[in-house]
């Protein structure tokens, strides 16, 4: 296949054979360089209980019932968070949340370790969770509507003047570093990490620094700040596979 990297998605317990296959294959001489192979190993999906996730009835959780199950619940709390949508947003959104929440919980622990399936903290819109993101991305998207402006002037100069502004800004240049490690790595809780701390520092620039009230230049400066961050939170998202909507 001339491929310089294989990376072998297979729970951890299979460590030792895929090292003994790797083995046999340098031996053989299937696999020189720069040709190398990886285990991406991962840990279990636990229910409340501690054990191996089941389902009520003691068998394997199908994923399309947990898909149908995530989008359901993810359909009534945007309801309730924003009952002026029509219904085909709504379901549209549902679906992103949904899902987003269940690839999220999975990603953003550690891969090697075992975690425990929660619905509640996995849909919840506070805390390290995909719906907060996907929330944040929404939120910033709504100064754009508010505001009728289109998008960010590129041309603009950024001013840092406010300490929250700083801090989002050092964060938005931490972006492309994180990738490349979680590229090498293939650490992704660590790209969860990175996208809920940023979201974190966008909120508490928010809260701290008016947008749409503020003088002309600074508003215009401020708007550059909420594009990258709106911009950086939905390419962030998209690499773990998970949507960020505009509205939600």
């Amino acid at each position: 296949m001339h491929a310089n990297r294989l990376l072998y998605v297979v729970g951890l317990p299979q460590r030792q054979h895929l090292e003994m296959v790797y083995e046999a294959a340098r031996e053989a001489g299937w696999l020189t360089p720069p040709a190398r192979a990886q285990h991406v190993g991962f840990g279990s999906v636990l229910g409340p209980d501690g054990k191996i996730l089941r389902s009520r009835a003691g068998g394997s959780v199908k994923l399309v019932e947990l898909v149908d199950e995530a989008v359901a619940r993810a359909a009534a709390l945007v309801a309730e968070k924003n009952p002026e949508l029509d219904e085909a947003a709504r379901a549209e959104v549902a679906r992103m949340v949904g899902i987003g929440a269940i690839k999220y919980a999975d990603l953003s622990n550690d891969r090697i370790k075992d975690y425990i399936f929660d619905w509640g903290r996995m849909l919840s819109f506070d805390g390290n969770t995909a719906p907060y993101l996907q929330y944040a991305h929404a939120r910033i998207r709504s100064i754009f509507r508010r505001g009728q402006i289109t998008t960010a002037e590129d041309r603009t100069t950024v001013t840092i003047s406010e300490a929250t502004e700083r801090a989002l800004a050092i964060e938005l240049l931490a972006f492309e570093g994180v990738v490349t490690s979680v590229a090498e790595w293939l650490e992704f809780h660590r790209l969860a990490a990175y996208l809920y701390g940023l979201a974190t520092a966008f909120t508490a620039f928010y809260e701290r620094c008016p947008v749409l009230r503020a003088d002309a230049a600074v508003r215009d400066s401020r708007l550059v700040l909420c594009d990258l961050t709106a911009r950086v939170l939905a390419r962030g998202l998209n690499l773990l596979g998970i949507a960020a909507p505009d509205r939600m």
